[in-house]
């Protein structure tokens, strides 16, 4: 569910992909800023998931189909 709030999309959750901090999706971007931490921390995490832990490429893109974009 989102609501428009002072020309801002809000979800309920408060996690969206932004259209100005984004590298490929906008989906690290996007939990960064939802939990407050830094956006290149998230990214690298991610890096390390997915070449190190076998998080797969798939968790990545049904994010970026769920997560809503930021306008």
């Amino acid at each position: 569910m989102t609501a428009k709030v002072y020309g801002m999309m809000v979800t309920m959750n408060g996690l969206l992909r932004p259209t100005d901090d984004r590298w490929l999706a906008g989906v690290c971007s996007g939990v960064a800023r939802r939990f407050g931490w830094s956006v290149g921390l998230v990214r690298l995490l991610t890096v390390v998931a997915v070449l190190f832990l076998g998080l797969s490429l798939w968790v990545y893109i049904i994010l970026w189909i769920l997560i809503p974009s930021g306008h």
